[in-house]
């Protein structure tokens, strides 16, 4: 891929972005408890890729092709299952519809052109900042048959989180989806057990969102006491 079309990024007709998620503060970003990092004064802008206009380069285009030809046979097509395409450092990420992820995945899978045969596992992320579209799911497909990778990914929002397990595709996503429901609620409707996997089953909340109360436990180290995060000195 050439430097003209990694810096061809653009936003197509009728998409929405929110290309600055969020604006950090101290080492790790946290806030409600102080800087307990010494380091207060690192600001630090997040911003997500924007989408990338065709042509994306390389392989990219020919998989993009041969999922526009598969989707036909399902009644759709790459412009309506998908949000946009982002190619970012030679890595390439569909935004999947959440109602056409079953049919999407499906077809990367199942298509001798594309021939995905391996989901190596679901990740949930959570950018509270972004209204509407607050908890993401990521899939990493992996090609033996071509030896390529794509990434896929769904947006939902809190009000909302609900996304179609791809189970019935790929039965070795089952655990990963657990967890995922488990520290972010993401619900992957249609799962064959979806419960907790980490967290006993009355457990409150979800600990992986990025708004999920830090708290902590004092702990006794050589006679000396440790307070939890939440309650230690702050050096802002």
């Amino acid at each position: 891929m050439t430097d003209s079309q990694e810096t061809a990024a653009v936003v197509p007709a009728g998409v929405t972005t929110i290309p600055v998620v969020d604006v950090r503060s101290g080492m790790f970003g946290g806030s409600g408890s102080g800087d307990t990092s010494g380091y207060g004064g690192l600001i630090r802008t997040i911003e997500m890729p924007a989408p990338t206009a065709r042509p994306f380069g390389g392989w990219f285009d020919e998989a993009a092709d041969e999922l526009d030809l598969a989707l036909a046979d399902d009644g759709l097509s790459l412009a309506l299952a998908v949000e946009h395409v982002v190619v970012d450092r030679n890595e390439i990420t569909f935004h999947v519809r959440a109602e056409h992820l079953l049919a999407f995945v499906s077809r990367l899978r199942d298509e001798p052109a594309l021939r995905f045969e391996i989901c190596t596992g679901v990740s949930g992320v959570h950018y509270p900042q972004q209204a509407g579209r607050e908890l993401h799911a990521v899939w990493h497909f992996l090609s033996i048959t071509h030896n390529r990778r794509v990434r896929v990914e769904v947006s939902v929002p809190e009000s909302h989180p609900h996304v179609p397990s791809i189970v019935s595709v790929y039965p070795a996503d089952d655990w990963h989806e657990r967890e995922a429901f488990d520290m972010f609620g993401i619900v992957f409707d249609d799962h064959p057990g979806l419960t907790r996997i980490l967290m006993p089953d009355d457990w409150p909340g979800h600990p992986g969102r990025k708004d999920y109360p830090l708290g902590g436990i004092p702990v006794e180290y050589k006679g000396a006491t440790i307070p939890p995060p939440d309650e230690r000195r702050s050096y802002s």
